[in-house]
This record gives structure tokens, C-alpha cells and sequence, in this order.
């Protein structure tokens, strides 16, 4: 991929912010905070106007709670072409983290992350989607 180079006017205060964002991302240099800026407005973009994203669904949960394994497991069933794989830690005797892969519409996604994170016993839950490319 060839790098193009440009320049860039900016007011003292939004210069100010840019700084703070490398700073705070660590990132190497203020280009790389400027990509990392456009692909979060891409994966905006392509999450509101419904293209295929792909992400993961992180749930932590209390596996003691009745039945909740199942309803999983059903409810992923249900967006079968959407789920690509299931991770399952134990992190305590009573807490699990289970992530979850998936791949496609985003409203789906959405859908899909919305049932689980629903779930009673779901302690915490959180959908992240990024684009394709």
C-alpha cells in the first residue's frame, strides 16, 4: 500500500486534542491517530447504513445461573449463519466470559447481541463490531 503524504491545517486547541488522543492511545505519531479516527467513522457508517461487519459479542455472566448455557446456546442456534465460533473461560467458580465471533448484517449483529446481553444472569455484556477490510 503506497503512503501518500498531506498536510494539515488545524486550530491550536483541535491540534491540542490530537496530541492528547496519541497520548492517550499510545499510538506512534499523529497519522496513525488520524487512520485510527477515519476507520472508526468507516465502521460507524457501515454499522448504521446495515453492511456486513464482523465482531464479537462479549458476555460475563454467573454460570450457576438456571438454564442460561442453554438459552445460549439456543439463541445462537437461532443466527447459526451468523455465530462463527464460542469461546468459553472460567474465570472464577461462579464467573464465566464467553466470546462470541460473528460475521454479518449489522442490524443482525445488533440483534443477536441484543437476546444475549438480555439474558438473565448476564452480569455485563458489550457487542463490538469492525468492518471487513
Amino acid at each position: 500500500m503506497a503512503i501518500k503524504r498531506f498536510g494539515v491545517s488545524l486550530e491550536e486547541k483541535v491540534l491540542s486534542q490530537l496530541d492528547e488522543l496519541v497520548k492517550k492511545h499510545q499510538f506512534p505519531n499523529r497519522s496513525q491517530a488520524i487512520r485510527y479516527l477515519i476507520k472508526e467513522h468507516q465502521i460507524e457508517d457501515q454499522w448504521k447504513e446495515n453492511e456486513e461487519v464482523a465482531g464479537t459479542i462479549t458476555l460475563l455472566f454467573d454460570h450457576h445461573k438456571r438454564d442460561l448455557s442453554n438459552q445460549s446456546t439456543k439463541i445462537q442456534h437461532d443466527y447459526h449463519h451468523q455465530v462463527l465460533s464460542v469461546q468459553h473461560i472460567h474465570l472464577t467458580h461462579d464467573t464465566c466470559l464467553e466470546t462470541v465471533a460473528v460475521k454479518g448484517k449489522a442490524s443482525d449483529l445488533t440483534d443477536l447481541a441484543d437476546k444475549l446481553i438480555g439474558m438473565k444472569g448476564i452480569k455485563h455484556g458489550r457487542l463490538v463490531m469492525t468492518s471487513l477490510e
